[in-house]
């Protein structure tokens, strides 16, 4: 790995920055997560429902750097996490990636018509068989984490959510954390308005970085904590990246933390289950 924190809980090593790719398309994609990779990321996020899991693994063989070394995840589409229908969605997925497994399957969305217990028996026999190294759960929410940790036969080791400043996961946070759960920000800059707040650009001027170096080191900096914020664009990826050369104070912890506000989600699909209050 490279200098940057890798957040270890349930026998998983993940670095606490990966590179998202939701909406990242064709060669864009491919140069994207090449770029990525050879600039210093050891983690790439993506899923079935994104459409690019060939791109991803085509930018993963370009960068030369070494498959070991790479933390890759990928997602069910929450229409296939039945069990049977979601081993093959693996599967096809590693098929796409041209991988023999990732290092971290989940669960993308619960569905309430499929029994969370037959999702889980698939998820844990994808483990067993090989298909992944580590799995979890995504959008999950207290009750049904709670549930999936206590019901799955394999260790659930991550859930993956939308975080960032503008929007208060403490209730969720401390979930994760009391079941040894990494906690996975998506989304980690909001749509990019958590960046431009005032109180942030303060700190940043402090630092002499931008607003999203100092909210993407806000993520890393909470325990238990990874962050994979999505961009294509060259300088924005080694923007992204070069977060590790500094550190916020307690106060400024708190301060970015204070900024969150009712209707702070900007990810909400009419199949979301119910959040937390």
């Amino acid at each position: 790995m490279t200098d940057q924190t890798i957040v270890n809980i349930n026998a998983a090593a993940i670095p606490a920055l990966g590179l998202g790719t939701f909406r990242a398309e064709g060669e864009a994609c491919v140069a994207a997560v090449s770029a990525a990779l050879q600039l210093g990321y050891r983690h790439v996020d993506t899923a079935a429902m994104y459409g690019n899991e060939r791109e991803v693994g085509e930018g993963l063989r370009a960068s030369g750097v070494a498959r070991d070394t790479v933390f890759v995840t990928t997602k069910v589409w929450w229409e296939r996490i039945a069990e049977g229908e979601l081993q093959r969605s693996a599967e096809e997925s590693l098929r796409k990636l041209g991988l023999d497994a990732v290092d971290l399957l989940l669960i993308h969305w619960p569905n309430p018509a499929v029994p969370l217990a037959s999702a889980l028996k698939g998820l844990a026999d994808a483990r067993r068989r090989g298909l992944a190294r580590h799995i979890g759960v995504s959008n999950f929410p207290i009750a049904l984490l709670d549930e999936a940790v206590a019901r799955c036969a394999e260790p659930i080791v991550a859930n993956q959510c939308e975080y960032h400043p503008y929007l208060d996961q403490t209730r969720l946070r401390a979930a994760c954390a009391r079941h040894h759960v990494v906690f996975t920000s998506y989304a980690p800059i909001g749509k990019g308005a958590d960046t431009q707040d005032p109180v942030v650009q303060a700190i940043a001027a402090r630092h002499g970085k931008t607003g999203a170096q100092v909210v993407l080191r806000w993520h890393v900096q909470q325990p238990g904590t990874v962050a994979i914020p999505k961009t294509v664009t060259p300088s924005r990826i080694a923007e992204n990246f070069a977060i590790w050369d500094f550190a916020l104070s307690e106060t400024e912890m708190a301060a970015i933390s204070d900024l969150a506000r009712p209707g702070g989600r900007v990810i909400n699909p009419p199949f979301a289950p119910q959040w937390d209050a």
